[in-house]
């Protein structure tokens, strides 16, 4: 199921543009269906791809880092540097997924009355040495 609106498809945006900058790249956006974005390198090459997940809060309080297990799992499956991004209020926490450590509950959004539609399974990332931090300007 797909939720991201006009606003979380801009902050989504601010996050990959300001995750690839800072490496001189750039990127691609995705199938809805599938995974965020194609990163590219300076030269053109396809070096990793990126999920970029909303969290609508200080980098500070941002803790511990939600995503959804199919995600994480599409990231891998791609066979390249699966990139987890987490664009909160005042900046990105990123970390490539393959070196994070995280544990899996059920959970997901608040599921509405009888019914269990909007729980899956999710992964939560605690703070850890692999997770990077830009600032927005």
């Amino acid at each position: 199921m797909i939720f991201e609106n006009e606003e979380d498809l801009k902050r989504e945006q601010k996050a990959i543009s300001l995750f690839v900058n800072t490496f001189g790249g750039s990127f691609k956006k995705l199938d809805p269906l599938d995974v965020d974005y194609k990163i590219y390198d300076k030269n053109n090459n396809l070096i990793a791809y990126a999920e970029v997940k909303g969290r609508l809060r200080p980098m500070s309080s941002a803790y511990p880092l939600p995503v959804a297990a199919k995600k994480v799992v599409k990231l891998v499956e791609k066979r390249l540097i699966p990139v987890m991004i987490w664009c909160c209020d005042d900046g990105i926490i990123y970390g490539k997924v393959n070196k994070l450590k995280g544990e899996i509950k059920w959970g997901g959004r608040t599921p509405r009355e009888n019914s269990f539609d909007d729980l899956e399974l999710m992964v939560f990332y605690d703070k850890q040495k692999e997770l990077k931090y830009i600032r927005f300007t």
